[in-house]
């Protein structure tokens, strides 16, 4: 297939999403169902534009996830205004951590006696399926703000920190399956550098690094009227400083970018004594971009504002391309039995489950309880662990079974989800918060 007709058919998907997108809506058909499509399409089982082989092109897939991942954690982090010590955080973390150990120990167990897989291979299999994807259900994305909605913020945080904290079960999978193959593996070293210190390590790499630069470039607009503009540079260079600095610091580079973004929009101005507020809110007529950015009332919502505005844009290029990417994936699934009971035991057994036991005592209407067991969308994450496992050297026979699961697991999250979010959040909103539900 020639050049010329790739761009003309990137270019006419492109087109279509922003006319057809009011149909699409009355359709149910959220926009990852149409890039999902629009990837096959373009894939090895339509027109054959693209050969993505996971096999041979994990490195360069498992880049693609990485950098969509990070740009969407950093957007996730730039919306949630609730305090870091506020009390609203504690379901969101028993879901990120609770839940996700609970998930992770339902799916080794059905690995190892529904699948036939050994006790390595189902640990890693829980680990690569277990995160959620905190951008794909865009319907219950949080919304900025001191005051969010609990549903859409406990599923935005959970899928923000799941990232994160699933990295020690994929290296315990690997790990095991390095050790029957006759490696050593110490569970004290797993614990303390892959567990302990991965999270809180990335949590504080971040958030420092978030801080401290966030504070500096509000310092020098409104003292000096300098580093002014380029906010794209300082979005992207947050995001490559904080996770390059975790991971060389061993840490959880997925937690370090959505602690930085976190902390970012935390960055407090110091109004200058003898100045008042310009009485305005940021980007209101009547002022100037260079007059509120250098404006020590108004120089932090501003640069918070402009990253968040460039994030946002880039989360739907980061959505459209890894979705694309799954769909053009999805002809090196292979036929498998165990498909038609698995997918289902996924939405209907593990996941919530995992979910009632790991938020367990949270106070919660029964509503919002049964919409976080549904919606644990899979996405990024897990292709993102899936190659990376891939790139370890993991046998052939086994990354087949995983790719086969985890490409039909995260098609069929999307479908379903993508289907169903707009009612169920109707519904959602339309029914009266009552502690019955």
């Amino acid at each position: 297939m020639s050049d010329p007709i790739w761009y003309l058919l990137s270019g006419l998907l492109l087109i279509t999403m922003v006319l057809a997108g009011a149909m699409l809506a009355r359709l149910l058909l959220s926009s990852a169902t149409i890039y999902l499509c629009a990837g096959y399409l373009v894939g090895p089982g339509g027109l054959g534009l693209i050969v993505p082989d996971p096999l041979h092109h994990a490195d360069v897939i498992g880049r693609v996830a990485e950098v969509a991942l990070l740009i969407s954690l950093f957007t996730v982090g730039l919306r949630m205004g609730v305090p870091i010590l506020d009390r609203r955080w504690i379901g969101p973390l028993r879901l990120a951590f609770i839940s996700m150990a609970i998930t992770v120990g339902l799916i080794a167990a059905i690995g190892m006696w529904g699948l036939g897989l050994p006790l390595g291979a189902a640990v890693l299999l829980g680990g690569i399926l277990a995160p959620t994807d905190p951008v794909l259900a865009s319907g219950v994305q949080t919304e900025r703000g001191k005051d969010p909605d609990q549903l859409r913020f406990s599923l935005a945080g959970e899928g923000a920190l799941n990232d994160g904290t699933a990295y020690p079960f994929v290296m315990l999978g690997l790990a095991l399956l390095s050790q029957h193959a006759g490696a050593s593996f110490s569970v004290w070293r797993w614990l303390a550098l892959d567990l302990v210190w991965a999270s809180v390590g990335g949590v504080l790499v971040g958030a420092g690094l978030g801080a401290l630069i966030g504070r500096l470039v509000v310092y020098l607009r409104t003292r000096h009227s300098q580093a002014v503009g380029l906010d794209e540079f300082l979005s992207l260079g947050l995001i490559a400083v904080a996770y390059g600095a975790a991971q060389l610091c061993h840490a959880s580079g997925f937690l370090a970018v959505f602690a930085a973004g976190l902390a970012l929009q935390r960055v407090q101005e110091t109004p200058q004594e003898g100045t008042v507020s310009l009485g305005a809110a940021t980007g209101a007529e009547g002022h100037a971009y260079g007059v509120i950015a250098t404006h020590s009332h108004h120089a932090s919502a501003v640069m918070t504002d402009a990253v968040l505005g460039f994030n946002a844009k880039l989360e739907h290029i980061a959505e459209l391309t890894v979705v694309s990417l799954v769909g053009a994936l999805l002809p090196y699934a292979t036929a498998w039995s165990a498909l038609w009971w698995f997918i289902p035991t996924m939405f209907v057994f593990v996941r919530p489950i995992a979910v009632a036991a790991g938020t367990l005592g949270v106070a919660g209407t029964g509503r919002a309880r049964a919409m976080v067991s549904w919606f644990g969308i899979r996405g990024i994450g897990s292709v993102f662990y899936l190659m990376f496992a891939i790139r370890h050297g993991i046998d052939q026979p086994l990354a087949q079974q995983l790719i086969t699961l985890t490409l039909a697991m995260v098609s069929a999250s999307i479908f379903a989800h993508g289907i169903s979010i707009r009612p169920l959040m109707k519904w959602y909103g339309r029914r009266p918060a009552s502690p019955e539900g």
